[in-house]
């Protein structure tokens, strides 16, 4: 096969290829070729462990990868009550049915659930989500948690040691009592690995339960006073001083795909 031709130092995996191209993310790109959706040289794939180059036509449902962009990031104001994904089988809205159509075409980094609100970030580069989405990137994120309930100090306090809640393993949370009233109380949470709904499990497996979250930080990206529904490219200044060698590299990546197939 073609494709197989080309797995050399030289190419990359086909589904960094189609993430780059902000189809979609890695992870989203190896569903697709195991549904038979993607093709090279006109060879539809069975497995993603195949590497391409420039010279390779990727398709995916038989149309040609759009060139490759810059890579982007945007701060989004998600509203409650949207989905982070790009469709949903019951029907419920997603944040992507209601982003300004002259958008391109984004991808999530990492997810808010329909119930949570605050910052969001987009961008057209699967990798660039992958890296900002990673643990090890170590990037704070911040969010102010309504919840109703009654709760001692220290339960807070044991939490930056971590906290194991049905066998999960959630690492160390700041977490900090700005205010009371009644059995309502107004919290601020700082985590740096965001598991799947790990804000509220962790607050419901201290008795509270939680009826707004608000995300106002992620890493250096703050939602400040973005409107509800706004949303806001980051100039590429700020992701070269925030991103460094990662934004650069990208860059390089991106406009060498773009030279070579001009």
């Amino acid at each position: 096969m073609t494709a197989s031709s080309s797995a050399a130092p030289a190419g990359e995996r086909v589904a960094k290829r189609i993430a780059r191209a902000g189809l979609c993310s890695r992870r989203e790109a190896e569903r697709w070729i195991a549904q038979g959706r993607v093709a090279v040289d006109g060879e539809t794939l069975a497995s993603p462990a195949i590497a391409v180059t420039d010279d390779n036509l990727v398709t995916v449902d038989g149309k040609p990868l759009p060139e490759a962009e810059p890579p982007r990031l945007f701060r989004y104001h998600k509203p409650s009550g949207l989905l982070t994904t790009a469709r949903d089988p019951q029907g419920r809205p997603t944040i992507f049915e209601r982003l300004p159509r002259e958008l391109p075409r984004l991808i999530a980094v990492g997810r808010l659930d329909l119930a949570s609100e605050g910052l969001l970030l987009l961008t057209n580069d699967g990798e660039l989500a992958r890296h900002l989405e990673l643990p090890a990137t170590g990037w704070l994120r911040r969010y102010r948690v309504r919840a109703f309930g009654q709760l001692a100090p220290e339960a807070l306090a044991r939490l930056k040691r971590g906290v194991t809640i049905g066998g999960v393993a959630y690492g160390a949370i700041d977490a900090t009592l700005d205010r009371a009233k009644g059995a309502n109380l107004w919290l601020t949470v700082a985590l740096r690995e965001g598991k799947n709904r790990e804000v509220r499990r962790v607050l419901e497996h201290l008795g509270l339960s939680v009826n707004r979250l608000i995300r106002t930080h992620y890493g250096p990206f703050q939602l400040g006073a973005l409107p509800r529904g706004g949303v806001e490219e980051v100039p590429r200044r700020v992701l070269r001083d925030q991103l460094g060698g990662v934004y650069k590299r990208l860059r390089v990546k991106a406009s060498g795909h773009a030279h070579r197939r001009g």
